[in-house]
């Protein structure tokens, strides 16, 4: 039996925590806990990512569930002598939320955390992923021992059916349906694939999980092999995840040790085996058929369907391809049931969905919530509220290149697959992208259609063509010289492209374009007819200056000026020398007096024409826009 330890300190080694430095922070603990000879009764494990990433390096120690953030390797030995030697909570290294002074220390009662469910995360930041032991003592494989050894195939899929699992890589397909074509067709041999490819711009929600728990897609890869009968199965990763890469095969060897992989699983007379294929990047290579030629080792491109995969996929044989967060949710669904399952979500939409909260909020992360949330609510309590004094939510972005621009009107969108839908976007794989109102509306079509546009495979004429002729307009539109009809002609050529388009890349790349027409028309037609970005983002369409009635002369803004093009003496209104001014934004960025403002390129009358004055302002009472 392991020791017993008085403390275990958990400390997060996901991708986001180790760039931030977590490998130092162990180093830190492992030197301080040898001095003082604390080794025998502190337990020191790392753990996949914990979902706080904006907060890292981070810990938790049991008991007591004390969530520590930010943390230096010169913090750890007063924490160890504070904490771990005298009982004592180190408050300046604990969770403060936003605009608020007083510290959370139990991660249950942080905000991030506590409107979470956890299923498909359930061992996020409790288990060490490299040690098969530790999946085991939290019900690991017992999935896989029920499903080979008590159930048929066909039982599987009904209670895959039953439960009403939807895809989570985007499409949201029924699972269980898959799964029913793929068994009922007739070959010598059949493939069940993982797709952990993940390719949205802003999202890391597959590679959490197979940094995290790994053996949880394995378990859920073997339990899908026996329900639609394939012996073999290839994880497709991005090779850009060389942590999630490690941690996947050092499972798949340590569940070879133990037998729950190759022949003959745990005496069940089922065999599977499995491989990992890593991808380049390609973003179409997402596309189940585009993945499947790649692995087959020629370009990554879109077929026809039908065939469906299910009857004709890899090497021509039916396979099955389940996402990742899809794989990770069927061991517990197995153990637990459909009813278990379906009491979480809504009839249409059950269970829950993992989403990567990135952009203008506070708290960047990893979230899982149940299906049928409110936006309203994973914005503002889970992830913090929009970051910065004084800004604003204004939009987000769901679903990724492929997904639509929600505005703050629609913030108590339920989030499920068919709510999400009638705002014009997509849940997708999770990406969520929140903007404040500083976010240019037609900049951010612009960037997620240059995205589109360079991931296009080239295949159809549709994708390649017309995803450039509208990211043709779309720059012009953000360089002053885009014309009236051009909205109309970007709506007419989205849908043409939705139409035409051979796959998903194709026909959801213009949802970007049509969601900001339809929600901020505003922006365009000032883009347009007044030739000014409001926002201050398209360069080309603004001008940055100060107004004498708000500004208190504190010079922050000159100080953080790179081009030194603003003067003015202190206690003194300060003035931007337009000649000089290479708009950066650092001080419109910087003021905390709301003085420097975005007025249209050249502007050069009087600016309380464009700028409302409030009462009591330029005394410092002040805030950012």
């Amino acid at each position: 039996m392991p020791e017993q330890k008085r403390l275990n300190v958990m400390v997060c080694s996901g991708t986001g925590c180790v760039t931030a430095g977590s490998a130092e922070i162990k180093e830190a603990l492992e030197e301080e806990l040898s001095k003082r000879g604390l080794e025998k009764e502190i337990g020191l494990v790392l753990t996949g990512c914990n979902g706080l990433c904006a907060s890292g390096p981070t810990l938790a120690v049991y008991p007591g569930e004390i969530f520590y953030q930010k943390l230096k390797p010169e913090d750890i030995p007063h924490l160890v002598e504070e904490h771990f030697l005298k009982g004592r909570l180190v408050q300046r290294l604990l969770y403060k939320p936003p605009a608020k002074r007083k510290a959370v220390p139990v991660m249950s009662e942080i905000p991030f955390f506590k409107h979470q469910v956890l299923r498909v995360l359930r061992n996020k930041g409790l288990i060490d992923p490299e040690k098969i032991e530790e999946y085991i003592a939290r019900d690991g494989y017992l999935a896989v021992a029920k499903a080979l050894t008590e159930m048929t195939s066909e039982e599987i899929i009904k209670v895959m059916k039953d439960a009403g699992i939807r895809g989570r890589g985007g499409a949201g397909f029924p699972t269980g349906l898959k799964w029913d074509f793929a068994s009922k067709s007739k070959a010598d041999q059949k493939y069940m694939l993982c797709n952990g490819d993940e390719g949205d711009p802003g999202a890391f929600m597959d590679r959490s999980v197979m940094e995290a728990d790994p053996h949880s897609v394995l378990e859920g890869m073997i339990i899908g092999a026996k329900a639609i009968g394939a012996s073999k199965g290839v994880i497709y990763v991005r090779a850009e995840y060389p942590l999630a890469i490690k941690r996947l095969q050092l499972a798949i060897d340590q569940a070879k040790e133990l037998g729950l992989l190759g022949e003959n699983i745990l005496d069940s007379g089922f065999d599977f085996d499995l491989t990992i294929y890593l991808g380049a990047g390609a973003f179409v290579c997402g596309e189940e058929t585009a993945l499947m030629r790649s692995i087959e080792g020629k370009r990554g491109m879109p077929r026809p369907r039908p065939p469906f995969p299910a009857h004709k996929g890899l090497w021509d044989k039916p396979s099955v391809l389940n996402n990742v967060e899809t794989l990770a949710g069927i061991p517990q669904i197995i153990l637990n049931g459909a009813e278990w399952y379906r009491s979480l979500g809504t009839e249409k939409s059950p269970g829950t969905k993992v989403f990567a909260l990135t952009g203008a909020i506070n708290n960047v992360g990893l979230v899982e919530v149940p299906m049928g949330i409110p936006l309203r609510t994973i914005i503002n309590d889970i992830g913090g509220g929009v970051k910065g004094k004084g800004r604003k939510f204004k939009a987000v972005q769901l679903g990724g290149p492929s997904g639509g621009c929600i505005p703050e009107s629609l913030i108590d969108t339920p989030v499920t697959y068919e709510d999400i839908a009638k705002t014009g976007a997509i849940t997708g794989s999770g990406g969520m992208v929140v903007m404040d109102n500083n976010n240019c509306m037609v900049g951010m079509a612009k960037f997620f259609l240059e995205f589109t546009a360079e991931e296009s495979c080239g295949k159809c004429p549709p994708c390649r063509v017309g995803t450039q002729i509208m990211l043709d307009i779309l720059t012009d539109i953000s360089e002053g010289k885009g014309e009236e009809n051009d909205m109309e002609t970007l709506l007419d050529l989205s849908h043409d492209i939705i139409a035409t388009s051979l796959c998903g890349l194709g026909q959801t790349a213009p949802n970007p374009v049509l969601t900001t027409i339809k929600y901020f028309r505003d922006e365009y037609e000032s883009h347009i007819k007044d030739h000014w970005c409001k926002a201050g983002i398209c360069l080309d369409l603004c001008s940055f200056h100060i107004i004498e009635q708000l500004c208190t002369g504190c010079g922050a803004c000159r100080r953080a000026c790179p081009a030194n093009a603003i003067i003015g003496e202190k206690k003194k209104p300060h003035r931007i020398i337009q000649e000089a001014c290479v708009h950066c934004r650092s001080c419109y960025d910087t003021c905390k007096f709301n003085s420097v403002k975005v007025l249209p390129a050249g502007f050069e009358g009087d600016p309380l024409e464009l700028v409302e004055i409030p009462a009591g302002a330029g005394k410092g009472k002040g805030g950012a826009e």
